[in-house]
């Protein structure tokens, strides 16, 4: 049996793959078993890390740190690449507000940190550490300790203070947003919140009767009108036409018109009257309402139109059809000409079925394609996230230069990436599931690992004198902020549940949180807002980390 106590015992790259596969398998599968209705899932994996160190399986530190960055890197930059179509969408909707909402969650909590070091006698450079924990942030922690080491002061103490409050910091997010749903979420908090943004599409049925557009053509009306429209259809005369930029309009012309709900009332004033019957519902069979027309949805999957804009392929005018929607993940884009088309989007093309058949070879409609993932991007986006997580930055005042680190770099070339990339014929485009697996992947590996390292030292810790008294003022730490700042959030009515949850786990920095807001809220809402906040969120941890240091001692 020496072969087998070798697997497990003998440090080698082999038993290190084995052990982290192993607290990933239990952690997963354990992850899934429900106790009054609540599941951890992916978080549990880095408590079965934390017993297997405890129980004394270890593998050698260098493959440790490796496993460890990989998957932390890994996820955090397929995460920035999912929500990088919609985030800077996003971020004009409410980027700033849900930033300040997380600064907000920052400073509760150190306020309050700060606040309980002071009643319990903890040195700061303890509480400090126990905020790091409590805040799951490991950025924050090792800028303390480079901070106390240019001090000439130890930094052994402040990193089992976040060790031993770390756990508690992730099940207590978790907790937290358990608490606020149970008790003061309303059903239809947990639907997103409309946002008038030049993406979600909305369709309308309107007739012309102003007669300051009689005879006008399409193109005319709308350089007159300024706002952004595309007309799918024209009925006159009991005919239906696909509708070209030069065709005039007459009176008593039944459009089919797509903008955004926000312009409603602008097209009623535009064209005349706008019909009552609700054409945005999600079970409405588009080629029954005429039988000369077709309406069809392409993929599009010719790597060549990759980064193109919508009307330098002249769809209108080579094949006689209008695109009407542009769909790209779960967002509705307005296909106007300057919309530039990514790999996989998904175009709502109207048109004589002979037509579309015609653009369907030109676009390529290829759906087996799409389940083969460019991975080339994905390890070349990895490349440019850790070259920009390396930089230094130089704050006034600061001893030390500040740095965004192993996750902030990536997260951030993740977003520019999966939105700026087709610019560049880059393909970004990674299906869901491919996409999940890889995050779940790389969160798992992380967690394990993490686990694994902090369970050596962890329950020697918990038996000290201070220890129990650390994790207690720890889980304050973690729980009361959020619950304060997610309290007056949702009395606000302005953000939806999914939204809240996504900011105060990007503020806290909680990956395993996010995970179960993803699981349990419908919606990319959680992963968006959390992206949106994260960069910042971290990097005002690590700062105000070293700014107590410098200031207090």
């Amino acid at each position: 049996m020496n072969w087998f106590d070798t697997l497990f015992n003998a440090q080698s790259a082999l038993q290190a793959v084995i052990i982290v596969s192993l607290i990933c398998a239990c952690g997963l599968g354990l992850g899934k078993i429900r106790i009054l209705g609540i599941s951890l899932g992916v978080a549990f994996v880095f408590f079965t890390g934390i017993l297997a160190g405890h129980l004394g399986l270890s593998i050698d530190p260098k493959m440790l740190d490796y496993a460890e960055s990989f998957g932390l890197v890994l996820f955090v930059y397929t995460l920035g690449l999912q929500v990088g179509p919609g985030f800077f969408s996003s971020l004009r909707q409410g980027g700033l507000s849900l930033n300040l909402w997380g600064l907000g969650v920052i400073l509760v909590g150190t306020a309050f940190a700060l606040f309980l070091g002071w009643i319990f006698s903890i040195d700061i450079p303890d509480t400090v550490g126990i905020l790091c924990g409590a805040a799951t942030n490991t950025p924050a922690l090792g800028a303390e300790q480079q901070t106390l080491q240019q001090l000439g002061l130890s930094s052994n103490s402040p990193a089992l203070g976040c060790a031993v409050t770390y756990p508690l910091g992730i099940v207590g997010v978790i907790l937290a947003i358990l608490f606020l749903r149970k008790l003061f979420v309303r059903p239809e908090d947990l639907s997103p919140k409309k946002q008038d943004d030049e993406h979600h599409t909305f369709i309308a049925m309107f007739r012309t009767v102003n007669p300051a557009i009689y005879n006008k053509s399409i193109a005319e009306i709308a350089r007159m009108s300024h706002i952004k429209f595309i007309i799918s259809r024209i009925w006159r005369n009991n005919q239906v036409l696909v509708p070209k930029s030069t065709d005039r309009l007459e009176k008593d012309d039944r459009l089919f018109v797509i903008s955004t709900e926000n312009e409603t009332a602008g097209l009623e004033l535009l064209f005349g009257e706008k019909e009552a019957k609700d054409w945005n519902k999600e079970d409405i069979d588009w080629n029954s309402i005429d039988n000369k027309l077709e309406s069809r949805v392409i993929v599009i999957s010719r790597t060549g139109l990759n980064g193109k804009t919508l009307g330098s392929l002249q769809l209108r005018n080579n094949y006689g059809i209008n695109v009407s929607r542009v769909i790209r993940g779960d967002i509705k884009l307005l296909a106007t000409n300057d919309l530039r088309l990514q790999y996989g989007d998904r175009v709502t093309v109207v048109g004589e079925a002979s037509a579309i058949d015609q653009v369907e070879k030109f676009l390529g409609n290829a759906v087996q394609n799409l389940k083969e993932p460019n991975l080339a991007a994905i390890f070349i986006g990895i490349i440019l996230g850790l070259a920009l997580g390396s930089i230094p930055v130089n704050l006034p005042g600061m001893s030390a230069p500040i740095k965004l680190g192993l996750a902030g770099g990536p997260i951030i070339v993740g977003i520019l990436v999966g939105t700026f990339g087709p610019r560049f014929h880059m393909i970004t485009y990674t299906t869901r599931s491919a996409n999940l697996m890889l995050r779940k992947l790389g969160l798992s590996t992380y967690l394990a690992c993490l686990g694994l390292d902090s369970g050596s030292h962890f329950f020697e810790t918990v038996v000290r004198p201070e220890g129990l008294l650390w994790i207690g003022v720890g889980f304050l730490i973690t729980v009361v902020p959020v619950i304060i700042m997610g309290f007056i959030a949702l009395k606000t009515r302005r953000l939806d549940f999914g939204t809240i949850c996504g900011m105060l786990c990007g503020s806290m920095a909680n990956p395993m949180a996010l995970s179960y807001a993803d699981d349990t809220i419908p919606g990319d809402t959680p992963s968006v807002s959390y992206a949106t906040v994260y960069p910042l969120s971290m990097f005002v941890r690590v700062v105000i980390t070293q700014i107590i240091i410098m200031f207090f001692i």
